[in-house]
């Protein structure tokens, strides 16, 4: 079995020129940055901040093998890997394992709804298909389907899947999960204004987009919460970082004030692809004045 995974593992962005072209120079910068100076454990691109449902598969391909490239062997690099079929998913895990990803990350198949039994059966199928550490995501705000704590046991027991990402915002999943798949499954924070919570009751780590603009201050937190245990000092952090998280979490609009907020810190990354459009100036003033404060 590979060496755990555990951290803090950037959502990332895709950074976009002007007219919406995928902005790979930037990409690279921006890894280095995230690594170098942010100090985070992992990088995750092409999940739901990274606008892979907008990318085409060339460059989806594209972007994953720049980014592991330009990564060289710092921090591992996840693969969001997510499809509307079985089969397109298998095909974009097979690829990120040819490219040298250090795993997937899969959300449920979107549109399709399917049930817990159709879900068990695409991640077995995909499980048996690759070699990769198979981290679930579990989203259903944005999947429309819920993988429940029954689903999660059952998926556990499958060799290859080895972390989830908890997204519900429904605190109690963190603790049912690791108290009853055990070291079967990791859990992950996936719910910004969870995070201290979730490692108080175990979690191993955060996948989260708001890393992309405060990096140094979500390693800070890790630092204290689970490397050193400090939790007061950890609360009295996480205080200071939570009025960001909350305005970004609780916005509606998650990727765009990203992409703002890296550009307030001296990352442009540019804006979204259509359909999305960037938050407008007064919508981010309040963002400005919170991270005026970092």
């Amino acid at each position: 079995m590979a060496a755990e995974l555990r951290g803090i593992y950037t959502a990332m962005v895709t950074p976009m020129t002007a007219d919406e072209e995928v902005d790979l120079p930037t990409l690279k910068t921006f890894v280095d940055y995230l690594i170098e100076e942010g100090g985070v454990h992992g990088l995750i691109p092409l999940g739901s901040t990274g606008e892979y449902y907008a990318l085409s598969a060339e460059e989806r391909r594209t972007v994953l093998q720049t980014t592991i490239e330009a990564a060289n062997g710092r921090v591992p690099v996840m693969a969001g890997a997510n499809a509307g079929s079985t089969r397109e998913v298998v095909s974009y895990c097979k690829e990120a394992e040819q490219l040298g990803a250090a795993g997937a990350l899969l959300a449920a198949p979107y549109y399709s709804l399917p049930t817990s039994e159709e879900l068990f059966e695409h991640f077995r199928v995909i499980a048996e298909s690759i070699n990769l550490p198979i981290m679930l995501y579990n989203y259903p705000g944005r999947t429309g389907v819920d993988m429940s704590p029954d689903l999660v046991v059952r998926l556990a027991e499958l060799d290859n899947i080895q972390y989830i990402k908890e997204s519900t915002g429904d605190l109690t999943r963190v603790s049912e999960i690791i108290r009853r798949c055990g070291d079967n499954i990791r859990v992950f924070c996936g719910c910004d204004t969870l995070a201290l919570e979730s490692f108080f009751l175990g979690a191993i780590g955060w996948v989260g987009g708001v890393i992309n603009v405060l990096p140094q201050a979500h390693v800070e937190l890790f630092r204290l919460a689970v490397e050193q245990q400090e939790w007061s000092a950890a609360r009295d952090h996480y205080y200071r970082l939570l009025p960001t998280l909350a305005l970004m979490e609780g916005g509606g609009k998650y990727t765009q004030f990203v992409k703002a907020g890296c550009e307030m810190q001296g990352h442009a990354v540019g804006p979204p692809r259509k359909p999305l459009l960037p938050a407008e100036a007064e919508e981010l003033a309040q963002l400005r004045e919170l991270l005026s404060a970092f």
